[in-house]
């Protein structure tokens, strides 16, 4: 249209990085670049010339059935066909899954995914994620299928997924249909800080030419929308950073014109209402092509000669041209080698549990059923474990009372859009708690949902009632789950629901039954969790909560070393664990490693002695705090961990290299450090090395508190061999050590967390005046109370499935304080709501059983009390 030729021009200059102002000829002359209607078009060409366009499109009969796709070759060895060597490998499989025999259920499963996989020819790719995961498992690197390969009882066999198909439902076809005739789709998640040797594995194995990462395109959200635009039009950069910044994620287009406002543009003027148009028009529209998190794709020849590959921005690394959703109308082989924080936390506790116990430790050494991880989880007591650490989860613990593994795996789906608009988790919860009785209309009903009481929570769960109670076939009821993920975007469920209202009453359902479901089935959207999903979860969430039960120090350790991932920062995982009896140590140039370790007291005495270096004398207040003796132990802890302790890692220092520890631990292998000066020398650390050790308090061995350290550190120079033994030595003049608060506020920056007292402590007399109480007295409040409470706000959280709620976590030095915020609330108080680093809330307490919540009647901000100190706050859609 013609109308468009402001978004045209102002394409044109985001392209060439320049104003529309100073774009001039690389413009468009005139705005006549567009389609026209057939009708005008006759107005201006002849009959002929018209004909002749048609004459030539009927000429270009390309299409993508043209291109052939053929699976690597190179899997399968001299003797055996592709459908030989799977079937050989998976029975090998199979028995080490089942020593004493696969059971029957089993061995039918089996069979029948074999006689599908050869039929639709698709051995290649199973044979595929098993050389990958194969390749893994042999570097150590932690790895597990999840998703719809979860489904298969072949991949169970490859131990590509850890999903027993003995032990659960699978739906096969939820994972490959013939019906839907397209390859499958196997996600693999490896260690995130290790799957880079995965990737460089595979681009070795067939070669850049043959192997590239899939694409996807990054469209124009709302803030990359202004400022692309707001540049274009010639806004300063600081202006649309103070627009951007006025924004919260949940802000639709409709709110910008009040966001100007807000910030002090004038909406009524030419330029501000180009901005507000332009972006409103962009956001939706390509910006760029970008790397997919993990997708693969492989061929037997030039993988050229199908799609464009380009080099990626990362080194030593290809990367297609086209989105990842495009390779299905070529069957192009897709593997996603994905990254998970989790796996790699869990392979570094069970090195530190092997290093403790003297033994090999994995998988399969966590003892199953734990009663004292389920009592742990009950009590939503989940900080750093997988999956159920969020605020929503926490809140469903103590209300769904997980007792067995596949509770978990309940508790893993029932917290997701789906099931919640579907209206699943009030019946679900209802039934559990025998509130209310659990029906079925029929037997084969029963079948379906008689695992989860009759309430459909997963993906399967539907395609399995369209199965049995409205006649669908196994393709079909895949179709529906399709049509379920898409309906949002496109509509279009009309026909599938006649089908399934008329398939139900046709089996002599009840018509009320029949739309339950089908209203259950819009609930799930976009997002209905699949079983197999939340199996394959489910583990690492009981992995890492009996972690965290039984190896507190172990599992600290490990997630610290992980960073960064999860929901927690290092300092609130700290403190959670210092909570459950955890002596946590400062991090030390003379013991401390990259990595946070295990220590014993021990130990320690006998370093100290060895270096024949004790800490210098008149420390301050924060280095004292350090030494002593750890938090007063959870009730909870076992007594047979009290010597454990971690200390620190050189990791922790914002800013220290892997290459400066390396150098540290290599120079005291030698023997130990006796002066700044000689680690300077030994360690090769350049001044601004020092600096960082300095404001760490990592040098208190050396030097006593950090003003001394940062003194001997500016003495520090380099000099020539001759003049080494001449140097002079300068007395050192003694300085007053910092005072508690100054310490705190060094630890936060420099380390992101502090083992002295909590901020909060420091200024509870303050608080107290403002009438707030803390988070161990709100525990002991009654239902109803008003109260007022104030903490660090450490994360923020509005799910699109809570009609503008923001949920609100405090922190103070007792414990946090989950915090409710109406919509309508939100948006009156929303500079104290998204700007407050100390977020004072006067509301009402709700107890519901163990869960409680502070519901905000009014917000007040009191960051200026922290001053200087630097917190951060983990903010989630």
């Amino acid at each position: 249209l013609r109308s468009r030729r402001p978004l045209q021009d102002t394409l044109t200059a985001i392209r060439l990085g320049l104003p529309v102002a100073d774009a001039q000829h690389a413009l468009f002359p005139n705005a006549e670049r567009h389609l026209r209607m057939r009708m005008r078009l006759a107005q201006l060409y002849p009959p002929a010339l018209l004909a002749e366009t048609l004459h030539i499109a009927g000429r270009c009969d390309f299409s993508l059935d043209c291109l052939r796709y053929e699976y690597p070759e190179e899997l399968v060895p001299e003797g055996h066909t592709a459908a030989s060597y799977l079937s050989e490998l998976t029975l090998q499989g199979l028995q080490r899954r089942y020593p004493a025999g696969t059971p029957p259920q089993v061995g039918v499963l089996i069979a029948r995914e074999l006689a599908l996989i050869e039929e639709l020819r698709y051995e290649p790719y199973f044979l595929t994620v098993q050389d990958i995961v194969a390749f893994a498992r042999g570097r150590g690197i932690l790895c597990q299928g999840r998703g719809s390969a979860a489904n298969s009882a072949v991949c169970y066999a490859l131990a590509i997924t850890e999903v027993d198909p003995a032990r659960m439902s699978v739906l096969f076809e939820r994972f490959i249909s013939r019906e839907r005739n397209e390859p499958p789709d196997i996600d693999v998640d490896f260690e995130h800080q290790r799957r880079e040797e995965v990737i460089q594995y595979l681009y070795n194995k067939y070669g850049r030419d043959r192997a590239a990462l899939t694409a996807t395109v990054i469209t124009y959200r709302r803030k990359s929308a202004i400022r692309d635009a707001g540049k274009a039009l010639g806004f300063e950069v600081s202006q649309l950073e103070r627009i951007t910044g006025s924004m919260a994620w949940w802000d639709d287009k409709e709110s910008l014109p009040q966001r100007l406002a807000e910030v002090g543009f004038d909406a009524e003027s030419r330029q501000v209402w180009q901005l507000v148009e332009l972006s409103r028009t962009l956001a939706g529209f390509p910006r760029h092509l970008s790397q997919h998190t993990g997708g693969f794709v492989f061929a037997r020849g030039l993988l050229s000669r199908l799609v464009p590959v380009e080099n990626a921005a990362m080194p030593e690394r290809s990367v297609i041209q086209w989105d990842k959703d495009d390779l299905d109308a070529l069957g192009l082989l897709k593997v996603d080698v994905l990254a998970l924080g989790m796996l790699s936390a869990i392979r570094r506790a069970f090195d530190l549990v092997a290093q403790r116990r003297g033994h090999a430790f994995g998988m399969a050494d966590v003892p199953a059923e734990d009663a004292a991880v389920y009592k742990m989880i009950q009590r939503a007591d989940t900080v750093g474990v997988f999956q159920i650490e969020s605020r929503a989860q926490m809140s469903m613990l103590p209300r769904l009372k997980p007792e067995k593994f596949y509770d978990l795996v309940i508790e893993v789906a029932i917290v997701r859009p789906g099931p919640i608009q579907g209206g699943m988790v009030h019946p679900y919860l209802q039934r559990r708690q025998r509130r209310e009785p659990v029906t079925y209309p029929s037997e084969a009903v029963r079948g379906v949902l008689e695992r989860t009481l009759g309430v459909p929570i997963f993906q399967e769960q539907v395609m399995q009632l369209a199965v049995v109670a409205a006649g669908f076939s196994a393709g079909e009821a895949d179709q529906l789950r399709r049509s379920m993920a898409a309906w949002r975007r496109k509509g279009g469920l009309e026909h599938l629901e006649q089908r399934l209202v008329s398939g139900m009453l046709a089996r002599g359902y009840q018509h009320e039954f029949a739309t339950q479901i089908y209203q259950q089935i819009l609930g799930f959207g976009e997002y209905g969790f699949p079983e197999s999903h939340a199996a394959s979860f489910a583990l690492l969430v009981y992995v890492s909560a009996w972690l965290k039960c039984h190896e507190p120090a172990v599992f600290l350790a490990a997630l610290l070393n992980s960073q960064p991932m999860g929901f927690y920062a290092p300092s609130q995982l700290v403190q959670d664990a210092r909570r459950h009896g955890v002596e946590v140590r400062a991090v030390d140039v003379m013991i401390s490693v990259w990595d946070c370790a295990l220590e014993t007291g021990e130990e320690i005495g006998v370093r100290r002695e060895v270096s024949g270096v004790m800490p210098k004398t008149g420390g301050d207040a924060q280095e004292v705090v350090r030494t002593a003796s750890p938090l007063t132990p959870h009730a909870s802890r076992p007594s047979r961990y009290a010597s454990a302790a971690v200390r620190l890692g050189l990791r922790m220092i914002n800013g220290l290299s892997s290459a400066a520890a390396g150098r540290i631990g290599a120079a005291r292998q030698t023997h130990a450090f006796d002066s700044i000066a000689d680690l300077a020398e030994r360690a090769a650390l350049n001044r601004q090395d020092l600096k960082l050790l300095a404001d760490a308090g990592a040098l208190h061995a050396l030097a006593g508190n950090r003003r001394q350290a940062h003194w001997q550190v500016a003495g520090i120079e380099r000099t020539t061999p001759l003049l080494q033994k001449a140097a002079l030595q300068e007395p050192l003049p003694a300085f007053a050590p910092p005072s508690e608060g100054e310490s705190l506020i060094a630890d936060y920056a420099s380390t992101g967390l502090t083992l002295g007292r909590h901020p909060l402590a420091l200024l509870r007399s303050r608080l107290q005046r403002l009438r707030f109480i803390t988070a161990a007295e709100l525990r002991n409040a009654p239902h109803g109370r008003p109260v007022h409470a104030a903490g660090i706000v450490t994360g923020r959280q509005r799910p699109g499935t809570a009609s503008g709620v923001v949920f609100v976590t405090l922190e103070d030095e007792t414990g946090n304080v989950n915090v409710v915020v109406w919509r309508d609330l939100a948006e009156r108080q929303r500079r104290e709501l998204l700007g407050a680093r100390l977020l004072g809330v006067h509301g009402i307490l709700e107890r519901d059983g163990d869960v409680l919540h502070l519901i905000a009647g009014r917000l007040t901000d009191h960051s200026a009390l922290l001053g200087t100190l630097e917190t951060a706050s983990r903010d989630f859609h």
